[in-house]
């Protein structure tokens, strides 16, 4: 076994791979930028190195700062993680020739199977099934168009060198595709520096089913069963299960048999995946996506099932030790299920989110393992993947698991940042869920039904509670006495207390007015659409949670103050309830923004700019485009009429809801509104 290993990634995996690490013995070296100098992987490390600015492309995607810090720290092996260069055979190569040990597939199997059209037609010749689709890489934008033109509507369009959903496009409508292939480009490029497209088929109402394997260097290669991975958003997945309600025995046989087959056809070391499309009325019908040469995000559901630690698998076979059990002596045993927490907002349609982590519960323990990067006080910001943390259940069944997930959901609190808990728990308990019928598109099909029926009553009132609650009162000259005025309580000589107005804001939301007044030991408190006050007292107020009765009921929050208000959360989910100044807002100009203005939607970086002032555009026309999180998304035009001002400009750096530009109306558009 190795006696040093450097950790070439960040966040979660970072610190999972340094688990096993101390686990085993092995001294852990981290690598960060500039923007993770205080991040959990950095602390909980043996050794930690600087390796640049926060832009991954001059750190964590530098393959030359990476092998000096291995070489300047003694490593003798380098651990890829997930993402970043994982995928990237030519930083294997590097290693190879540093001398130095990579945690992964060679280097040959990684450009192969990397490669997807190369993939397709390896494994096809193993005689594994493939999806229909084009033929042939480099194919130009004209070649592209008649390929989806001879497959027919919906295609998806795909990046030849690139995963994770990343610069996927589903496109059912001829008209837009040239815009489509575009974008994936763009998206594609800016993700994994090929912007090489393939076209393939679209299944409708597929399930997403891959296959965890393990080859050694000894050529012996076995498969841990299958992952269910069908509830995605934006094709990412957010919850896996293992194994899938769909497959019998024999199926599962079939996929594991074919999966080992890709696996040897491109000469595979190590842990990797073979993913599957599967036409949920037809299980035996399935057809190979793509192989992921690497450790997967939701490894740990296959690890809860078999008992398996497969970081440790993947030192043993990079240090040349043989698998020490068969395909037979793998045995599945009970049910997980995995949550992705990710930094974003589902009632935004996902958009990334960020900000400083001020309060932070992670449930563990018993059937929940938590995998995380976060730290109370770390900023979560726009440059790297949204993904925080990640909450597994394992239970004897699926339903137990089920349970214990949404369970430790609810437990789970991170203040400061927007999340996507309280959906994913929402998710866990919607009905098609529960018994297992799944499909790709279930989580935008039933979006609606899974987002929160607005702000609960109890939030704003425990915020204008927490507003309204006195501190201590001014010392007066004379030893015991204090004044009464120096306490802002609506306190007034002779008649009821008189209403205090608080106004507040929820990011995308209108301001909202509430008053409340004091009576007797309590308040009361009149929110906004009901029409008479109602009694309110907080009963109990902790550093990080309040206690509040309301008209008779109680309610337990988490809480956690911030410069602009403060952020109170329940069940997973997560509130940031800002102070909000109408009249600064008018007297400042801010509160221009409108159906004219186009605000940034998320923090990130302007990455296009197609008009400049002046311009005249139509409604619907695409203006602008903003990343963040390795994400796109485009800002259009929300009614004909001129560019009259244009904030920002390629490169640009933009906080969430930032003006970027405005479009006046034309007359016509205007006489219309």
């Amino acid at each position: 076994m190795f006696s040093t290993v450097l950790v070439a990634n960040r966040g979660e995996i970072a610190v999972r791979v340094i688990r096993t690490l101390r686990e085993l013995g092995v001294r852990s070296v981290a690598v960060f930028s500039d923007a993770d100098a205080d991040a959990r992987h950095v602390r909980e490390a043996d050794t930690a190195v600087r390796i640049g600015p926060a832009a991954a492309a001059e750190s964590y995607l530098s393959v030359a700062k990476l092998i000096d810090a291995a070489r300047r720290t003694g490593a003798e092996a380098v651990h890829p993680g997930y993402g970043f260069l994982a995928e990237n055979a030519a930083f294997a190569e590097a290693c190879a020739e540093a001398g130095l040990a990579f945690i992964g597939p060679p280097a040959s199997a990684i450009s192969l199977m990397g490669d997807k059209i190369r993939a397709k037609e390896t494994v096809k010749a193993a005689g594994v099934p493939v999806v229909p689709g084009s033929s042939g890489s480099g194919l130009s934008d004209a070649e592209l168009t008649a390929a989806a033109r001879e497959i027919g509507m919906p295609v998806l369009l795909k990046p030849s060198a690139g995963g994770g959903g990343k610069g996927m496009r589903l496109v059912r409508d001829e008209a837009v595709l040239g815009e489509e292939i575009a974008a994936a480009r763009r998206e594609a490029r800016s993700s994994f520096g090929d912007d090489t497209l393939l076209v393939e088929r679209w299944i409708d109402r597929p399930r997403h089913i891959e296959i965890q394997v393990l080859a050694d260097g000894h050529g012996n290669v076995v498969h841990l069963g299958e992952r269910e991975c069908s509830l995605q958003r934006r094709h990412q997945k957010i919850i896996e299960e293992a194994p899938s309600v769909l497959l019998d025995e024999k199926t599962r046989a079939a996929m594991g048999e074919a999966a080992v087959n890709a696996a040897r056809s491109c000469g595979y070391v190590g842990a990797g995946t073979v993913e599957f499309i599967v036409p949920g009325g037809d299980p035996s019908a399935y057809y190979f996506m793509e192989m992921n040469t690497r450790l997967q995000v939701e490894h740990p559901v296959t690890e809860l099932i078999t008992g398996l630690d497969l970081v440790e698998q993947q030192l043993r076979v990079a240090a040349g030790q043989a698998l020490s059990f068969g395909q037979d002596e793998v045995r599945l045993t009970g049910h997980a299920i995995e949550a992705r927490v990710c930094a974003e907002d589902p009632a935004r349609g996902f958009l990334p989110s960020g900000g400083t982590v001020l309060a932070l519960t992670e449930p563990s323990g018993g059937r929940v393992r938590t995998d995380s990067g976060l730290l109370a006080g770390v900023p979560v910001g726009s440059t790297y993947d949204p993904m925080l943390s990640k909450v597994i259940a394992y239970g004897p069944d699926r339903t137990a698991a089920l349970r214990t997930l949404r369970a430790a959901l609810a437990d789970t609190v991170i203040l400061g940042v927007q999340t996507n808990a309280g959906f994913l728990r929402r998710l866990l308990a919607h009905p098609e869920v529960a018994s297992g019928d799944l499909d790709t598109g279930l989580v935008e099909r039933e979006l609606a039904g899974l987002l929160p029926e607005g702000v609960p009553a109890e939030v704003y009132a425990t915020a204008a509670l927490l507003a309204a609650t006195p501190g201590p009162a001014t010392p007066g000259p004379a030893a015991g006495w204090a004044d009464p005025f120096g306490a802002a309580d609506g306190w007034r000589l002779g008649g009821t207390p008189a209403w205090t107005v608080h106004h507040f804001r929820l990011p995308g939301q209108d301001p909202v007015e509430v008053r409340t007044r004091m009576a007797g030991s309590g308040h009361e408190v009149l929110l906004p659409g009901a029409g008479a006050a109602a009694p309110a007292r907080i009963v109990l107020l902790g550093s990080d949670r309040v206690t509040v009765e309301l008209d008779g009921v109680t309610h337990s929050l988490s809480h956690a103050p911030s410069a602009e208000g403060t952020w109170l959360g329940r069940d997973g989910d997560s509130w940031h309830v800002q102070r909000h100044d109408p009249v600064a807002e008018k007297l400042t100009g801010g509160g221009r923004a409108g159906a004219d203005t186009l605000a940034a939607p998320m923090p990130g970086t302007v990455t296009v700019v197609k008009v400049a002032v002046g311009d005249t555009v139509a409604a619907g026309q695409s203006l602008l485009v903003v990343e963040a999180m390795k994400m796109e998304h485009v800002i259009s035009a929300p009614h004909a009429g001129t560019v009259t001002e244009l904030d920002v400009s390629p490169g640009s750096t933009v906080a969430m809801d930032q003006v970027l530009a405005v479009v006046t109306p034309d007359p016509d558009e205007e006489e219309t509104r």
